[in-house]
């Protein structure tokens, strides 16, 4: 049966089993490819995701917990995420550049609730996004610059 899913304000018509977890709903039947696979037990971040604004895991949500929801991925444009995209390449903060997408929807999120984090407030929230090349002081950094971009917008 098919089913509408709306991603990054866009819907699309999907028939899927309802297990199917929501990265590969993404990647492989819808082409979405910026949200990454990682561990596949919800752990990394690689996959992170918002659902109705809340930060998930991909790999671990079915398909069917999300239908009548709004989904939000790296591919999506939101004030917050466009001064982190500004702030990410201007701090040079990828490596290996594999987690980023997880870390800039985690970052996202954090500014949609925290308009100014303290070193703490980035270093307990983005603690569930792991990054093997260990850029999380660029990362961390970078968080600071996207906010004095975006007061310095206003």
């Amino acid at each position: 049966m098919s089913k509408i899913l709306s991603i990054n304000g866009k819907a699309y018509t999907v028939s899927v089993q309802d297990n199917m977890p929501l990265l590969w709903v993404l990647r492989d039947i819808i082409g979405l490819t910026g949200t990454k696979f990682g561990c596949g037990v919800s752990e990394c971040g690689a996959c992170s995701v918002l659902v109705d604004g809340r930060l998930l895991k991909s790999c671990g949500i079915p398909i069917s917990s999300v239908f009548g929801k709004e989904v939000f991925t790296i591919e999506g444009t939101s004030e917050n995420l466009e001064y982190l995209r500004k702030a990410w390449h201007a701090g040079n903060v990828p490596q290996c550049g594999f987690c980023q997408a997880g870390q800039l929807i985690a970052a996202t999120s954090l500014l949609d609730k925290n308009e100014n984090p303290t070193d703490k407030d980035i270093n307990d929230f983005m603690s569930g996004n792991i990054c093997r090349c260990g850029t999380y002081t660029r990362i961390r950094k970078a968080i600071h610059t996207a906010v004095a971009l975006k007061n310095e917008a206003k």
